[in-house]
């Protein structure tokens, strides 16, 4: 069996790469923008040309000649030094400019097959150019990223360079899926270069540098994770600009996207309410959490004894999830993450049998008499788990109990002990039943 093939899209900034991504993959991945530098991190994906004949893609941000003050150019060139195949993009409404030529000098370097992909084929100036863009030293293939034109050429294009034989590889196993989260700047992908061992996530101790999400295999102790390294969120009234609020969005869909969320918290800075607020986003989406305590061994006495005063409410509002005190930057803790994400991903997905559940919430009513109203004690006649992710139980009972009743709320906190879920959200559906044969309501 051979390896799937890398194919980079690369070029100047703002002509099109992300719109290109999205385009080959179907899907909206990356972030696309008019503003010149939104993407920053090479986005990778998995994708097919043709049926059977799958590629990893990756998506860069745009190569600029002069000061890189980010480092945004290393982050392209590992994605080119890591592909097979390069796809250099160029704006053909614009014409050949010196920037193009100065990005395609950097990949013909390399001696890696390329091919020159002219967007926005859509516009006058591009079909009518398009012969200008010979002198770049390639065939140019005349797309449009925005509208789809020319895509079946250019795939046929793409299947042409590609190395080895098309192979029908085995699905990839369902892999524990966790999204790092966190506030801008709290260290999210330092920690993913720590645990993949390589410069695979850009890194700057400028707030915002990350905006894509970025996917990433792990392999541990002989077992394999997809970590999803998000933007940081931040609250809407904060953001500055459509690229943040779009990347605001966009952090919310991967912890969707996940089993396992890690937020992780800049321990210097303490129990934030930017912090808060991402836990109550992770538990809405009924995500098992895992926290983080970044930045661990720089707190000095009087600032940890502040993060332990607002640990708490955090620990309350995930419901007792565990916590994890380490160090991106120096690996100090990394050893107990996985475990705890193992313990997580696993109280998640577990199934409770039926009569397991009913005698467990037989013996809660026992230990703590269930409330009484215009004279009748609320009754559970009957309950099961319906659902997964997030745990959800259906109970049939004599009538509701309110959101936030105190009953309620103590059903779940002891079904969270007594089952093992530590930081998972359980929901409780609970269908009123007069009679065996009577109307039922949902609530």
């Amino acid at each position: 069996m051979t390896t799937t093939p890398t194919v980079a899209v690369v070029g100047r900034p703002n002509v099109g790469k992300s719109t290109l991504f999205n385009r080959l993959l179907g899907s909206r991945r990356a972030i696309v923008h008019d503003q010149p530098g939104v993407t920053r991190d090479r986005i990778v994906a998995r994708g097919e040309i043709v049926p059977s004949r799958p590629i990893l893609l990756i998506d860069t941000g745009g190569l600029v000649p002069g000061d890189d003050p980010l480092g945004l150019g290393r982050q392209v060139e590992l994605a080119m030094a890591e592909s097979d195949l390069l796809l250099v993009v160029v704006d053909g409404d614009e014409g050949p400019v010196p920037a193009d030529e100065v990005v395609i000098e950097r990949v013909r370097r390399l001696g890696k097959p390329w091919l020159l992909v002219v967007n926005k084929g859509d516009t006058r100036r591009a079909r009518e150019g398009v012969f200008e863009f010979h002198r770049l030293g390639a065939e140019p293939l005349l797309v449009s990223a925005e509208h789809g034109l020319g895509l079946a050429e250019l795939r046929e294009a793409i299947l042409g360079r590609l190395p080895g034989e098309a192979v029908a590889e085995p699905p990839e196993p369902d892999l524990p899926t966790v999204a790092i989260v966190g506030r801008p700047n709290v260290g999210k992908s330092s920690l993913v270069n720590r645990l993949l061992g390589a410069e695979r996530v850009l890194v700057s101790p400028r707030p915002g540098t990350t905006r894509d999400p970025v996917d990433c295999v792990v392999e541990r102790d002989g077992k394999r994770y997809l970590l999803i390294d998000t933007a940081g969120i931040r609250r809407r009234a904060r953001t500055t600009g459509a690229p943040e609020e779009l990347a605001v969005l966009f952090a919310r869909r991967q912890i969707e996207r996940c089993q396992v969320a890690l937020l992780l918290v800049d321990a210097a800075a303490g129990i934030t309410s930017g912090d808060l607020a991402i836990a109550g986003a992770i538990w809405e989406l009924g995500r098992a959490a895992v926290v983080g305590i970044n930045k661990w061994d720089l707190l000095a006495p009087a600032t940890r004894d502040e993060l332990e005063r607002g640990w708490p409410r955090l620990e309350e509002l995930l419901g007792g999830a565990p916590r994890v005190n380490l160090s991106a930057a120096s690996g100090r803790g990394i050893d107990r993450l996985f475990p705890a994400l193992d313990r997580a991903a696993a109280a998640l997905r577990q199934e409770i049998p039926t009569a397991e559940l009913n005698r467990v919430l037989q013996e809660l009513a026992s230990q703590h008499r269930p409330p009484v109203r215009t004279g009748k004690p609320w009754k559970l006649f009957y309950a099961t788990q319906v659902a997964g992710i997030p745990p959800t139980f259906l109970l049939f009972a004599n009538r509701t109990l309110p959101v936030g009743d105190a009953y309620r709320r103590y059903l779940e906190k002891r079904l969270r002990e007594a089952f093992g879920y530590a930081g998972v959200p359980l929901r409780l559906v609970i269908r009123t039943r007069q009679a065996a044969s009577g109307p039922a309501r949902i609530r």
